[in-house]
Order: C-alpha cells, then structure tokens, then sequence
C-alpha cells in the first residue's frame, strides 16, 4: 500500500499545476483525489494527497537524476555581509569607505594577496545606490546626471560640497576626468616624482584612462589645433576613465565609464566581507596600535570590529571627523583644507564650421608651472557624452568652459567637530571653516583672463548669460575637489599621516582617500587618490607579510 502525504495548495494552484511542481503523473495525483472535481479546478488553500514515497517522471527514464544544487539566493547585487558575522572575525585588514581611495586600496589587497588566508573587511555607511557610473545609464543623460546627483548628495552645513554616502561614494556620479598632477606639483611632495610614475601607471591601467573617447570627433580636433597654435601648445584631449574595448571572448565592458564598483567587481576574484549602512564612528587603539573600528548600524546598534590594519577613506571630511571623534591626537588633522577655485563662462560657435558630424567636445588645458590652473572645455551644448537622446538641428552651439585653480594650502582652512550638534550616531557634526587667500585670488584673476584667451584662441567668444559676467566665480566648495584634511608629509606638526599614509603615532592606522594630497596643484585628483591609494595597499602588504 502506498503511503500518502498532504500538501496545502498555493493560491492559483490546480492538480494540473501541483502534478508539474511536484513532479507527479496528473493521473497519479487525479485517483488520489477524487473529492476535487478536475484537475484544473482552483484549489487554493485545499488539501491535495501526494504520495510521499513516489518515483518523479524524470526517473522513469534510465537516466540517474541530477544533484540536488540548492542555490542560496541573496536579494543585492554584490555579496553582503552582516554586522554580526564581522563582529566574531579578526580581520588582518579593514576598509572604512568605499569611494575611490577605499575601492582601489580594496582591489590592490586582493589582487596581490589573492587566496592567501589573509582577511579583509569593508565598511560603508551608505546603502546600495546605483551599481555602475550614472554615465553609464542608458536613461540617464548629462541634466539627469546632475538633478538626481544632487538630489542624493548633501553638504556639509554653510559649505556647498556635496557628499555622496553611498557604495561607491562619488565616484557613481564623477565625469571620469582623469589627469595627473603637473611634475611642478609633485617635487613639493613627500612621494617622489619616479615612484607617482609608477603609481599614476598602474591606476590608468586599472581605470582604462584614455584619450580616444574624442578620437574623430571634429569638433575637438578643430579646436585642439586652434588652441595648439595659438598660445596653448599644452592643450590635449581629457583623459578620460572609460573602457573604450569591444567585446571580446566572452567579455562584456558593462561598466565603461569608470567607477569604484569595478574596483570592487574586481576584487569579488578573492573573498573579502563587505557590510553596508554601517556606520563607523570611532577608531578604537591601544597603546598607539590600532586594535579596530566601532560600528553603528542604523537600529543604533554598537558593533566592535577587530582589525590588525584600518583604512580609512570615508572622505576629506567623514575621514578627520572620524579621528577627530576617536581623540586620535594631530596638530594637523582636519586643517589645510583645499578645494580648486571655480570659475565656469559659456561661448558660442557658428555649426557651419564644422562637418556633418560634429562628436563630443572634450579638451583639457592642463596646469602647467606657469600656469596656475587648468581649463576644462566640454561640449556642444549639453551633449559631452550621449546614449539615445537625439541632438537637436541648431545654427549655433554651446561650448563650455570650466576653470579649476590652484589654492594655497592654509592652517586655518580646516574642518573641525562642532562641540553644540551631533547627528542620529551620536557624532559631533562638522563645521569647514575656508577662505580664498590673497594669492588665491590672483590666481582666480589669473585664470579668468586664460580662459578669455582660450576662448579667443578657438574663435568662440564667450558670451553673457541673463545679465551676467561672460566668466563667473563659482562659491567655494562646488568644484567637488577638496582634499588635504590628513595630509601627507614627515613632520606631524604641518602633516597627519606619513608619506605612506600612516597616520603619525598611530600603528597600523593609514589614510587612503583625498584627504591625504598635500597641496591642490589644478588636476581633478581622483586618479592622483587612487594612485597614493594603491601604494599605500602595497606598503600595508609589505607590512604585514
């Protein structure tokens, strides 16, 4: 006699449906129910016998069934871990911030270290937000970009710099402009100018920075040689940080337009935990060794994850906030804040002097010794990339002009902790004290004058915008650049970490973000953050050998 089981039917369910689900004969399953009158009746909720020790349709061939691989489904896009698992692991490293710095530090680990037991944890205060560059959105074009970067990022209060707190940080919403800082720059730097080389290499390479996204483009090469033989010899197509490979074998470029989630795509190649809206509020030491981080999640929850190493990359201002909050002691941390003058002027050019097709306008005047700024010019219109949206027929179009300066690096420019608010975590909110200094303003004058020659040069005369200058200075903070709150350098009285981005007295405990570029030189300094980032991954490696 053949022994029965009950099975509670599903909503919508039929004999029919069960007999396909549970692998049955519908004929089998029809003279075990006689009570349900056809197998294709709605019984939702009903009882259904099932025999409990039956042979599946699939065995009645002579063919031996498959393993049964149960497949451990997870509802994110990456591999998460939680608090509580990170909690009982000792990790030998742990990343604090998942923006360039943190991605690139992550990668560099892993891909040195591969499979060799050594542990690494990651911690990111944000959520999940976008998993590629918005630029790589197929919906998402140049306007887009910007009301829903804005809509997500927020800024320290009276400093308009937004902060994007997420996985991936910034880098989801940053242009891919990806210059080095002038030779003239680096000599003032603690780092040599031989060993950025090195480093600059290995980050263009890892970022698939190139100059042929304008390759073609009429419109850029037509001004190119107007810039080059009229005062701008310098003058070059931007490097930009985008897969420009067709694909091959196999491999699909999904993510062209660079970000930190290719960083941590990559590093996925080795096993490391990662746990995001986990929020690091304290560097906790013993003895001047780093011992660990304590983490809040958003129940208000207090976790202490033990770490030999700590990186923090949180950002130019989460970064000192989080020392400053830990009593890590530094006459420097939080001050020298730097962040490039702005100044943004539009001009206007005729389409007839162009073929056809124009392509995007993409050409950068780099910073030079000489030249205390540099002079991004970006075009036509609002078209410097695209994907579906159509260009419009037009007589005449937009080029823009964006001027990034240098600025001096002052004590006084600095992020402190305000002593009177704190936020849900229990953190002291920061207060960004930073003014132009006279010198800044020189250059600021300096720069607008370049840019009228650089327009003149091109033959697009900049125009005048509802009753404003042809050239406009931007506040203070919304270039996006700043850096220099843990500066590097080897005197921990002008300086917070060293040369490695070891914070000074503290063991163990480093810096990989912007916040560790000395000095602002006029390069956008994402690729120089991932350059210091990656040597400082190596010098943690040898360390800890």
């Amino acid at each position: 006699m053949k022994v029965l089981r009950i099975y509670v039917a599903d909503d919508g369910d039929t004999l029919r449906k069960i007999s396909i689900k549970k692998d049955v004969e519908i004929e089998e399953l029809i003279s075990f129910n006689p009570h349900i009158a056809s197998p294709d009746l709605d019984i939702t909720g009903g009882h259904v016998k099932l025999p409990d020790l039956y042979q599946p349709i699939r065995n009645k061939v002579n063919i031996p069934p498959c393993p049964d691989n149960s497949i451990n489904y997870q509802e994110q896009w990456i591999p998460l871990t939680s608090l509580e698992k990170m909690e009982q692991t000792d990790y030998d490293v742990l990343i604090v911030g998942t923006g360039a710095g943190g991605g690139a530090a992550l990668w560099r680990l892993c891909e040195q270290w591969g499979e060799n037991g050594k542990r690494i944890g990651v911690l990111e205060a944000g959520d999940l937000l976008l998993p590629t560059n918005a630029q790589n959105i197929a919906t998402v074009d140049h306007e887009r970009l910007l009301k829903y970067f804005y809509s997500v990022a927020k800024s320290p209060h009276q400093y308009p710099s937004p902060q994007v707190t997420a996985l991936g940080g910034r880098t989801l919403f940053w242009t891919s402009v990806s210059p080095r800082m002038h030779v003239s720059e680096i000599v003032e730097w603690p780092v040599t100018v031989k060993v950025m080389e090195f480093y600059y290499k290995i980050a263009e390479k890892v970022m698939d920075v190139t100059q042929d996204f304008t390759k073609g483009s009429s419109i850029t090469q037509t001004f190119l040689n107007r810039l080059q033989g009229n005062g701008f010899p310098e003058s070059t197509d931007e490097p930009i940080a985008i897969n420009l490979e067709p694909t091959k074998y196999g491999v699909v470029n999904s993510n062209a337009f660079f970000s930190s989630i290719s960083f941590l795509a990559q590093a996925l190649n080795r096993s490391f935990d990662l746990a995001v809206k986990a929020r690091a509020v304290q560097v906790l030491t013993e003895k001047d060794k780093v011992i660990g981080i304590k983490v809040v999640s958003p129940e208000k929850k207090s976790y202490f994850i033990k770490a030999k190493t700590v990186v923090l990359s949180a950002s130019t201002f989460e970064t000192p906030r989080i020392l400053l909050h830990s009593g890590i002691q530094g006459r420097a941390i939080g001050h020298y804040l730097i962040n490039h003058s702005r100044l943004v002027g539009t001009g206007k050019v005729s389409r007839n002097e162009f073929p056809e097709i124009l392509g995007p306008l993409r050409i950068l005047i780099p910073g030079t010794e000489d030249r205390p700024y540099q002079v991004q010019i970006w075009g036509p219109g609002k078209y410097p990339w695209v994907h579906f949206k159509e260009q419009p027929l037009r007589g005449e179009w937009e080029v823009n002009f964006y001027g990034s300066g240098k600025v001096e690096s002052q004590f006084d420019n600095k992020v402190i902790l305000d002593p009177l608010k704190r936020d849900e975590y229990g953190v002291p909110e920061i207060q960004v004290n930073f003014t132009f200094s006279k010198q800044d303003e020189v250059v600021i004058r300096q720069m607008a004058e370049g840019m009228k020659q650089a327009s003149s040069a091109m033959n697009v005369p900049l125009i005048s915008k509802d009753g404003q200058s042809d050239v406009c200075l931007m506040p203070p903070g919304l270039e996006n650049h700043e850096m220099g709150t843990c500066r590097m350098g080897d005197d921990p009285l002008t300086s917070a970490t060293n040369r490695y981005g070891q914070v000074h007295g503290v063991h163990g405990l480093y810096v990989a973000d912007n916040s560790v570029i000395p000095t602002s030189g006029t390069a956008n300094p994402t690729l120089t953050t991932v350059a210091l980032a990656i040597r400082t991954a190596d010098y943690i490696i040898h360390q800890l050998k």
